[in-house]
């Protein structure tokens, strides 16, 4: 049985691939653009126009980025046969919508969602374990 667990932000996805007793891990970069879109600018002239930040374009640019990292991990992934997804914020709701959208037999091998924040590559293996019953040391917290 081939178990994996992902942990993921819009930086990075860090996975742990658990299979036979064996662990390996990927790591997938995101290519998001992090936009930090300034203020709308005064023209030089006195009462002249404002110019308009155009926050639709970045957010647009923002979510075809998502959708592009969400489709190559789920294609790294493609494989599992149980799957858990860990993130900060509302990353891993986010990529589960985008794998019930697209992947929907991919999205019912998912057992576990947890909201947690960036972790030690052994904190991210035991707390992997643990959600698929392999190992008790990593204690539950909420």
């Amino acid at each position: 049985m081939k178990q994996v667990g992902i942990w993921l932000d819009k930086q990075e996805a860090n996975g742990v691939v658990l299979e036979n007793g064996k662990e390996s891990f990927f790591n997938i970069p995101s290519e998001l653009d992090f936009f930090n879109p300034k203020g709308g600018a005064r023209s030089k002239t006195k009462w002249g126009p404002q110019d308009v930040v155009q926050d639709s374009k970045y957010l647009e640019r923002e979510k075809h980025q998502l959708k592009d990292y969400f489709e190559e991990i789920a294609e790294q992934v493609s494989d599992a046969d149980e799957i858990a997804i860990f993130g900060p914020a509302q990353t891993p709701d986010k990529f589960l919508d985008a794998l019930k959208a697209r992947h929907s037999k991919l999205a019912a091998k998912v057992k576990k969602t947890k909201t947690t924040d960036s972790m030690t590559q052994n904190q991210f293996k035991a707390l992997v374990k643990h959600s698929f019953g392999i190992d008790d040391r990593y204690p539950e917290s909420n």
